[in-house]
Formats: C-alpha cells, sequence, structure tokens
C-alpha cells in the first residue's frame, strides 16, 4: 500500500520518480516481486533485460503490463498513475480537457484513459445485509430553455423528453451508495433493480413515486415532498441520498455540464466510488484502485457499460 504520507501531487511524483519505480510498484502489488507468465502460471520464469521476462513453457515474452488496463498503450506508467491520483482525490471528477492540460497528451487520448479508469471501478455490487435505505430519482440532460432554437425538443416538459436520463439512486443508512442509469423512469425497471440489489425485508424509505408501489417484500416508509421526515419518524428520511445527488450534480454541472447516455453509467460508477470510499485517505483509495487494473479493457468493453440489456 501507498505510505500514508503521501497526500498531494508533488508526493506521489516524488515517490515514483521515474518509469522503473512506477514498474516496481506494480510488480509489489500484483505478484509480490514474484513474477508470475501471464501464459502459464506454473510456469518458470526468467529476468531478461529492460525491464522484461520470458515464460520458460511457451518461450514468450511479457511484462507487468501484460494483462493490464496498461497493456498495449503508449502512455507512461507515471502518467497513468497521476491520472489515476487526480480522479481519485477530487470531489467533482476531473475532465478530459484537465487530463490533456496535466499529463499532455491529446483531447482524445485523455478521454479514452478517463473512460479506462472509469470501466475499472465497475458497478458497485449488490447489498449483502437488511437495513434501511433511502431510495430516489434524478434526471440528467440539458434544460429545453437553455438550447438554440434550431435545437429545442417539441412538446418537452421536465423530465419526461427523449434526450433525459434518469438514475435510480439508493444509499443504506451509514453504508453505502448506488446509482443505475434507468432506460426510462419505468415503475418496472426500478422495482426489478430495487429488488436486485435490496435483500426482502429490509425497510425502504422514497418520495411519494408510484414507481415504488407494490414492494411488499419490504417495510416502505413514504416521505412526502416538502416533508423534512416521515410524520411517525424523525429518523425516516431522504437527507442521505439528496446529500449524495447533491455531489454528483454539483460535479455534473460544474465539470463536465453533460454526460452521454451511452457512457452515463461510466460517470455514476465513479462517483458512487469516491462517495463510498470518502472516509478513506487518498493513498488508501489510490491503493485501493491499483489492485483493479490487471486486467485488459478493450474500446468495446467501454461501449458496452449498461445496467440494461
Amino acid at each position: 500500500m501507498l505510505p500514508e504520507h503521501i497526500k498531494s501531487i508533488k508526493g506521489l511524483l516524488e515517490y515514483f520518480p521515474t518509469e522503473q519505480s512506477c514498474i516496481e510498484y506494480l510488480e509489489l502489488v500484483r505478484w509480490k516481486n514474484i513474477p508470475v507468465s501471464p501464459f502459464d502460471e506454473n510456469a518458470k520464469v526468467y529476468k531478461c533485460k529492460n525491464g522484461k521476462y520470458i515464460c520458460k513453457n511457451t518461450r514468450k515474452y511479457f511484462t507487468v503490463r501484460n494483462g493490464s488496463v496498461f497493456e498495449k498503450t503508449k502512455i507512461p506508467l507515471r502518467d497513468w498513475f497521476l491520472a489515476i491520483w487526480l480522479m481519485n482525490s477530487t470531489k467533482k471528477g476531473v475532465s478530459s480537457l484537465q487530463l490533456m492540460e496535466h499529463i499532455g497528451v491529446t483531447k482524445s487520448t485523455a478521454w479514452f484513459l478517463g473512460q479506462k479508469i472509469r470501466h475499472l471501478l465497475g458497478m458497485a455490487p449488490e447489498y449483502e445485509d437488511l437495513g434501511i435505505f433511502q431510495l430516489d430519482e434524478a434526471v440528467f440532460g440539458g434544460l429545453n430553455h437553455n438550447r438554440r432554437q434550431d435545437k429545442k425538443i417539441q412538446n418537452s416538459q421536465g423530465g419526461h423528453t427523449p434526450d433525459k436520463t434518469w438514475v435510480l439512486g439508493m444509499v443504506q443508512y451509514n453504508g453505502e451508495f448506488r446509482a443505475l442509469a434507468m432506460p426510462a423512469r419505468s415503475p418496472e425497471f426500478a422495482q426489478l433493480m430495487v429488488r436486485k440489489y435490496i435483500k426482502p425485508g429490509s425497510a425502504i424509505v422514497t418520495d411519494p413515486w408510484r414507481g415504488y408501489h407494490g414492494l411488499d417484500e419490504y417495510w416502505h416508509f413514504v416521505v412526502k415532498d416538502g416533508q423534512r421526515s416521515h410524520r411517525n419518524n424523525s429518523e425516516i428520511h431522504t437527507n442521505i441520498i439528496e446529500g449524495a445527488w447533491g455531489i454528483l450534480k454539483r460535479g455534473y454541472m460544474g465539470i463536465y455540464n453533460w454526460w452521454s447516455k451511452k457512457y452515463l453509467q461510466h460517470y455514476l460508477n465513479e462517483y458512487v466510488f469516491r462517495y463510498n470510499t470518502r472516509k478513506k485517505k487518498i493513498c488508501q483509495r489510490f491503493s485501493l484502485f491499483l489492485e483493479k487494473v490487471f486486467r485488459r479493457i478493450a474500446y468495446k468493453d467501454i461501449q458496452e457499460c449498461k445496467v440494461w440489456n
């Protein structure tokens, strides 16, 4: 794990002054300094020049980059580490333009690098235990009255327009956050996701939206609009999920301004990861993320990030 005294970009770059220092750190994280062939795990491995290794059984060369997100990329590991640090340390996220300026790559390279990092975070898993959960929906997409005349959508109102995307959020009391992009504000999809992620017998706290009606296997409490808590219990409220939406939406409006429907779930995964690790130090979050990098990600994998089929 990265030493706890590293708290800034300056400290990170001092700890990894060269490309070789990054390679040695990855070898420690991945192999505990005992190289394993990605082609044959039981084969004997010999060290060669230029940081390469050779698998005795297959006679193939490899490095610590093989079988990782870094494979077949020309971006130095030091720049990768900087990008990972930036995306895990900023509360509101980092745009492609900011990555481009910090790392010194093209905008398209910065975008692809950022999407790879977001994809590594993956979908948050189902909740394992019973508990009390707050549920709410949020809508993402530009306001119709802010568009140019030729871009306006006729007969659109509120969030019910084809270019807007609804997101279902759920958060456990003193626990973790989940955010799932929905194909539409559909009761069927919302209930499917609730049953998938939350165990029956748990308590759920929601607004009066009809999409939550019929979840009879849960203890269901409704907090009406304008009320701070449930009329029979001041501890039953939706303040936590509203706070999570606040962090996410400030990043959306302040950094990105717009998210494509196609890649929305990637950005949601990024914010969910940061929210769920908010009590960890940045060096701990960085080390936790590096444990996820040892798998290849192709362009088609990024295209397939969806909650639904």
